[in-house]
């Protein structure tokens, strides 16, 4: 009598190597049933946005060619986690269910909710931590509680044995009976009016790209990271962020990986990032309300000023400020954005514009290839100045300064503002500043070829310390 199946349910680790899900079910010696079921209805509001969307399509493709190289199928299914499931348990026989947890909330309750189910009806259940270096429920202050601090955090985590990369199994045979798969392409998850055709000639998506992405900062961008992460027009960061959402490579791998590289400062900086990611995630799991909802409450009543069209200048980087409008165009051509940017074009949103940093946060979520509920959330909420280890409410980033220190020669602004092209150096940051003669020998005409700013530096800037200096006397 063949042996029961176990089902592999594949979900947020789209990766054969250091799955410990996949491994837990490859040392059962059982037929295996590697599944992905699609089920965006149990994550609203937070189900995948149109740029993730393009990303995961382009991953399960990858991973169904890797899974077929070794002789097993990826059964595809679309429709509630829990029924569908069932209904594969059903038609297979199969006695066990593996899976890598995730850590938002609304699937921590479906999760919850699933794994009582299979395991009443008698089924062999188990879950792991595959996309941490630390289990966030595993992580406490000396008080008990969370941390809202991220040094105190990192020091802390530092002081742990770390999650380190599982040996990759050997892959059982496949299933006897294998049940009905849909075609990728009946999951829907490219659009009707193929505007993503553009991320292709940026990004490789799957586990081998993963794999190079990883290879090409360790050989040419570790050393120098902790200067060269802050430089938009330079290539210094490993843009592993959407292989590491999707779960392409393992934090535990790229964590290995450079501290065998051993670059010094470069590393221990590096590493500091990969800790910010693990400190979001510890804060979404214990404050599960502030995707939507500001972690410090007396911002619940902050004087945002909403505005369609400053919202819509922002988003289409329209806004008049160079390094603002240059990375706002980066992240609709490649759904990617540098972090140094991010900070600037968040701080522009929320303080300058005194836009909701709601409004921002779901943006970054529709147009982001590395869209994570956790990161988003904690970067939205520290540019506000509304979450844990904030920024300060009189820190307002100056465009203008910011892109003469990190764009000093103005290559990042001029490959994705080309209209600002041929406008000189010193001025590259503030068309404004340059004489009638100086834009006229550039092709430009402020308000018209390039906008002119939406809003005053300055008069943004008074106008911000005002609103939040006001909270901070009702508070």
């Amino acid at each position: 009598m063949p042996a029961e199946p176990v089902i592999v349910w594949f979900r947020q680790d789209l990766r054969l190597t250091d799955n410990p899900a996949l491994n837990w079910a490859c040392s059962l010696d059982r037929p295996l049933l590697p599944v992905f079921i699609w089920s965006p209805e149990e994550e609203t509001p937070w189900a995948p946005g149109g740029a993730a969307r393009w990303w995961l399509y382009r991953s399960l493709g990858q991973l169904v060619d890797a899974l077929a190289e070794k002789g097993l199928p990826l059964i595809l299914r679309q429709g509630p986690a829990g029924r569908e499931l069932d209904a594969l348990i059903g038609k297979t026989g199969a006695a066990a269910v593996s899976w890598n947890r995730r850590y938002e909330p609304a699937i921590i309750k479906r999760d919850a909710a699933i794994k009582s189910a299979l395991l009443d009806r008698g089924l062999e259940v188990r879950s792991f931590n595959g996309s941490l270096l630390f289990s966030p429920p595993e992580i406490a202050s000396k008080s008990g509680g969370p941390f809202k601090v991220f040094t105190p955090f990192w020091k802390h985590c530092l002081s742990l044995s770390a999650r380190e990369p599982e040996r990759t199994a050997t892959l059982g045979v496949p299933a006897g009976k294998k049940p009905a798969s849909l075609p990728l392409a009946d999951l829907g998850l490219l659009p009707e009016i193929r505007w993503d055709r553009k991320f292709e000639d940026h990004w490789q998506p799957g586990e081998a790209g993963a794999r190079r992405a990883l290879r090409r900062f360790l050989d040419h961008a570790l050393r120098n990271y902790g200067a060269g992460r802050n430089r938009p027009d330079q290539d210094n960061t490993s843009r592993l962020s959407p292989h590491l959402h999707w779960g392409e490579i393992s934090p535990a791998q790229v964590r290995s990986a450079v501290v065998s590289a051993g670059e010094g400062r470069g590393a221990e900086t590096f590493l500091s990032e990969i800790g910010w990611r693990e400190f979001a995630h510890h804060l979404l799991f214990h404050f599960p309300d502030t995707p939507e909802e500001p972690l410090r409450p007396e911002f619940g009543a902050f004087p945002w000023k909403p505005n369609a069209r400053a919202l819509q200048s922002w988003q289409r980087g329209t806004t008049g400020y160079p390094i603002v409008d240059a990375g706002m165009r980066q992240l609709w051509e490649t759904g990617w954005m540098h972090n140094r940017v991010r900070m600037i074009v968040a701080s522009f949103l929320v303080k300058h514009l005194l836009q909701p940093w709601q409004e921002g946060a779901a943006w970054f979520w529709d147009t982001l290839l590395d869209a994570d509920l956790a990161s988003n959330t904690l970067g939205w909420q520290w540019s506000a100045g509304c979450g844990a280890d904030a920024a300060p409410y009189f820190r307002v980033f100056n465009p203008i300064l910011q892109g003469k220190k990190f764009d000093p020669d103005g290559v990042y602004v001029r490959r994705w503002v080309p209209e600002l092209g041929k406008l000189g150096t010193v001025w590259i940051h503030e068309p404004w500043a340059a004489s009638t003669t100086e834009l006229t020998s550039a092709g430009l005409r402020l308000g018209e070829t390039y906008p002119a700013p939406i809003v005053d530096h300055q008069a943004g800037r008074k106008r911000a310390l005002a609103a939040y200096q006001g909270l901070k006397k009702q508070s």
